[in-house]
């Protein structure tokens, strides 16, 4: 090995960089942002919107008026108190240009601005003006009009002045701002779908504000959202698709006095197998669940079996319900308002605070206990359903403890439909599932047995979205799978026991595959979702046409769109078309060449961008209320091209 002479002397001083103002967010926007795809553009409408949100919580502002138009400009205007104009002691600046040029700079780090706030990060504004191209900010204050523009990330064009006169009566806040594409390389186009659901969601869960979303990118939309009824309207609109138990919501809005905690809970069962819970704290909505959630199971545990028993519905030596049997068909929404909120991990999925449990067990408690009490003929519906629940749990614990996967070395506990690869590294492991033994039969052929292990199904799987888990535990298909990922399912997913790093699904390219494809992502969303978030969900995308001129000619081609340009590219020639009907159509060289070939495959990756989103799909698409599914397909029939029928 060489000798290395190490100058002590080449690190000084002048390597230290530092960062003047806004450079910091500019040279890492993804340490403010998180990322800066598309998900990181439309967060800075988000952190906008927080801050006139902030004003409604506060009791100022009712209305939010957002645009996005054709050249992705955006304002977000509310009648709030109007961000202070007044020049700042510290900064010797206005306040409106302090806190939108210096970061930790806003009215929710001293505690007399805001109550609660949300947002990701309280920097918001600042961090929104460094990543824009420009931005300007007016403030309607005491019947003047106050202007002030920054430009390339964040300099002040001019300091803040007065402009115009307004009503003395017009208060608040106009932002708009143009992101900068040189930040954000996947363009600054925002989708209209996802503002939709955002602004949706936020009037929702602020209940009585209204927001006024005009997007006029193509056509010109106009949306109001407004719901004097809080999360009450949110558990109606999340059920449309499901079939409820009982009318009657549950909904609790009580602010602890001790700790100024304030929760919001709704609740309603639907007759389905699943659950749909999900949890906000100031707004953010807590994927991970944390405390507010644990007071909700504690109290729903603690109440409901307490009313069991004390009804007769449990007997003296019958088992207390547990928290699935509780969950089963259960549609909820939690949130709370919390001054000083502590999360879990940078992403704020998790709440931590210790004093929310209690506090959100015993408002949420007292509340459930006194509908319950209320609602004898709902109260018995909600119990026995449960009690059923409970019944499947232990029918199917048996068959439960028979998927459970040993030791990778005792290959005699997989599947025997299942043609293994020979690595046991999970990391270069593949799994294909395949419908019928054709397909499954070429597959097996045409792979390569290091690393890639195919598992035939005997078409259709069922449809868990109708089933109970005693019948998803005796259904050979389902029990195949789980046994052959090896992760377990439900609550006892473990991701580092996943056998198989890349789960493809494999279906023709017609209906009935598409079909397989729907029911087998159903199974993985409602039970294995993990393995979904993760990243390790595939969907194989097989050709659908071979265009050939006589034996060393060939073009594979994936949509009616390739082929039009293939048969340009064949144009002078004779050629010939075969259409693809089913996989079990190609020899093992045409398989491998097309689907199975790391080089020249293509595979879509399975995600979840928005849970509540895919729950109320998946609802739609699979449950046994027909008339949402109708109505879907008629709003959507347009979308569909040369179907394959």
């Amino acid at each position: 090995m060489p000798s290395t002479t190490i100058k002590h002397d080449d690190y000084s001083a002048d390597d230290i960089q530092v960062l003047e103002g806004l450079e910091a967010v500019r040279k890492r926007p993804g340490m403010y942002i998180g990322t800066t795809s598309s998900k990181g553009l439309h967060h800075l409408v988000w952190e906008i919107v927080d801050n006139s949100i902030d004003e409604v919580l506060a009791g100022y502002a009712t209305t939010i008026n957002i645009k996005v138009d054709e050249n992705d400009i955006v304002s977000v205007e509310d009648d709030g108190r109007g961000i202070p104009t007044q020049i700042h002691e510290k900064t010797g600046i206005s306040a409106v240009e302090t806190i939108f040029t210096v970061l930790h700079a806003g009215g929710k780090f001293g505690g007399g601005a805001y109550k609660v706030s949300g947002g990701l990060h309280g920097v918001g504004a600042s961090v929104v003006n460094a990543l824009s191209t420009w931005l300007e900010v007016r403030v309607y204050h005491e019947g003047h009009i106050y202007f002030v523009r920054f430009e390339n990330g964040g300099h002040t064009v001019a300091p803040l002045k007065i402009i115009g006169d307004c009503d003395k009566d017009k208060h608040g806040s106009l932002i708009t701002f143009k992101a900068d594409p040189t930040i954000f390389k996947e363009g600054v186009a925002y989708d209209y779908h996802t503002l939709y659901e955002h602004f949706r969601q936020m009037a929702f869960l602020n209940k009585g504000v209204k927001i006024n979303f005009e997007y006029t990118k193509g056509e010109k939309l106009n949306h109001t959202f407004h719901y004097e009824g809080g999360l009450k309207e949110y558990v109606i609109f999340l059920n449309e698709n499901n079939e409820v138990l009982h009318n009657e919501i549950l909904y609790v809005d009580k602010t602890d006095s001790a700790s100024n905690i304030a929760v919001e809970v709704a609740l309603q069962y639907n007759t389905t197998y699943s659950s749909m819970i999900y949890s906000f704290c100031n707004n953010i909505n807590t994927v991970e669940g944390g405390t507010h959630e644990e007071g909700f199971r504690i109290a729903l545990n603690r109440v409901i079996n307490k009313y069991a028993r004390d009804n007769n519905f449990l007997k003296k030596d019958d088992e207390n319900l547990q928290t699935d049997d509780l969950k089963e068909g259960l549609t909820a929404i939690i949130s709370v308002k919390h001054p000083d909120p502590q999360y879990e991990g940078q992403t704020k999925g998790k709440l931590g605070n210790s004093e929310v449990r209690k506090v959100v067990s015993d408002i949420f408690g007292e509340a459930l206990n006194r509908f319950l009490l209320e609602n004898p003929v709902d109260a018995r519906l909600i119990v026995e359903k449960a009690i059923l629940a409970a019944k499947a749990r232990v029918a199917a614990k048996k068959t439960r403890d028979l998927t459970r996967r040993k030791n990778a070395l005792e290959i005699s506990s997989l599947p025997g439909k299942l043609v293994d690869c020979s690595s046991r590294d999970a990391s270069i492991s593949e799994i294909y599932i395949v419908e019928g033994n054709s397909a499954g039969g070429s597959a097996k052929m045409g792979r390569d047995s290091k690393f890639q292990a195919v598992l035939p199904l005997r078409g259709k799987i069922l449809n868990v979205e109708k089933a109970n888990i005693a019948r998803i535990f005796n259904n050979a298909e389902i029990r195949s799978m789980i046994t052959a990922f090896g992760c377990g399912m439900g609550d006892e997913v473990n991701i580092e026991k996943l056998r198989y790093h890349k789960i493809v699904i494999m279906t023709d390219a017609d209906v009935d595959g598409s079909h397989i494809c729907t029911l087998m992502l159903t199974f993985l969303y409602r039970y294995l979702k993990p393995v979904i978030e993760g990243g390790y969900v595939y969907i194989a995308m097989p050709p659908l046409y071979k265009l050939f001129r006589g034996t060393k000619t060939l073009k594979y081609v994936y949509t009616d769109e390739e082929l039009e340009e293939a048969k340009i590219e064949f144009a002078n020639e004779k050629y010939d078309i075969q259409r693809y009907k089913g996989l079990g159509e190609m020899d093992p060289e045409q398989l491998w060449e097309t689907t199975l070939d790391p080089e020249t495959r293509t595979l879509k990756r399975v995600t979840i961008d928005d849970a509540m989103i895919a729950d109320q799909v998946v609802s739609m698409l699979m449950s046994e209320k027909v008339e949402p599914r109708k109505n879907f397909i008629v709003e959507n029939a347009h979308f569909a091209k040369n179907l394959d029928i």
